[in-house]
């Protein structure tokens, strides 16, 4: 896969929340808050877990660049994790392996039985619950998607017997928006008439294309199209694409960057005034 990356114009950013973006690729987030407590979401760091990992080996499967992680230092404040889903290229249990019992894990209903024993503290939540983090307020919120696990390819360990969803961020009245994988839906509206408007939203934009499951797929995923719609429907002030690039697993997309060459289009064609901001993985923006 060649590499790519973005070189174009970016919005004026004031930096008047204090919430720092680090994208680590596809659906990876550091981010940092204003109180300098940091929060992992969805940490994927290599390819998928066992065994949907020698699965994908032996059919030639979805494979991509692993990201540059966090070196130690960077996660010296890090405080939560959080999961979307619990699809594999949303939650490795490698990951939680490596880091560690002293951060919260904050996860949907039904996560508990994939963690280890070992003393990790998790916080199962429901959509709308919320949980104070020191002067953070974490909320959990629905997503217009599905969750399952699978023991090899097309054959499913479970039928959404863990939820799904998308977190907000509030820290005095900032909120910052994580959407998890979804499709297009009323959720978005209804999560602005109970938070109010967004500051800082992380949208996804991929992927929505796929041969052998067609339109149910777009259901489930957003297009660049219907990003700009969810934008709307939350308000939101500043808004960060996610899911393209050289580190996002091909996930039946044209190619793993095409739906970064799709926003670009539709940023010429359709012009939209909310500011969009395009990260490089390994970039961070402070809003």
């Amino acid at each position: 896969m060649e590499q790519c990356a973005y070189v174009g114009e970016q919005p004026n950013v004031e930096s008047k929340y204090g919430f720092q973006v680090k994208w680590l690729g596809h659906a990876s987030f550091l981010l940092t808050m204003p109180d300098g407590q940091q929060m992992l979401v969805d940490p994927v760091s290599e390819q998928f877990d066992w065994p949907i990992d020698l699965g994908f080996k032996l059919t030639g499967g979805f494979y991509r660049t692993e990201p540059e992680w966090p070196v130690s230092s960077e996660l010296d404040n890090l405080t939560g994790v959080v999961y979307s889903h619990i699809h594999y290229d949303h939650f490795n249990k490698a990951d939680i392996a490596a880091l560690g019992t002293q951060p919260t894990y904050y996860t949907p209903l039904g996560f508990a039985d994939y963690f280890a024993d070992g003393g990790y503290k998790i916080n199962e939540m429901a959509w709308y619950a919320s949980a104070q983090q020191n002067a953070l307020t974490v909320h959990f919120v629905p997503a217009h998607h599905f969750s399952s696990r699978v023991i090899v390819p097309y054959l499913t360990e479970d039928n959404d017997a863990t939820l799904w969803g998308g977190w907000i961020f509030e820290y005095q009245g900032k909120t910052l928006f994580y959407a998890g994988d979804t499709g297009y839906s009323a959720h978005f509206k209804d999560i602005q008439k109970k938070y109010g408007d967004i500051d800082v939203c992380l949208l996804p934009i991929a992927s929505y294309h796929h041969e052998e499951y067609g339109n149910w797929y777009r259901n489930v995923h957003l297009t660049p199209e219907d990003m700009l719609a969810a934008a709307d429907d939350l308000n939101c002030e500043q808004v960060v694409p996610w899911g393209y690039g050289n580190m996002s697993w091909k996930m039946g997309d044209l190619t793993s960057h095409s739906a970064l060459f799709r926003l670009l289009h539709v940023k010429q064609t359709l012009a939209p005034t909310r500011p969009i901001y395009i990260l490089n993985e390994g970039e961070s923006v402070t809003f």
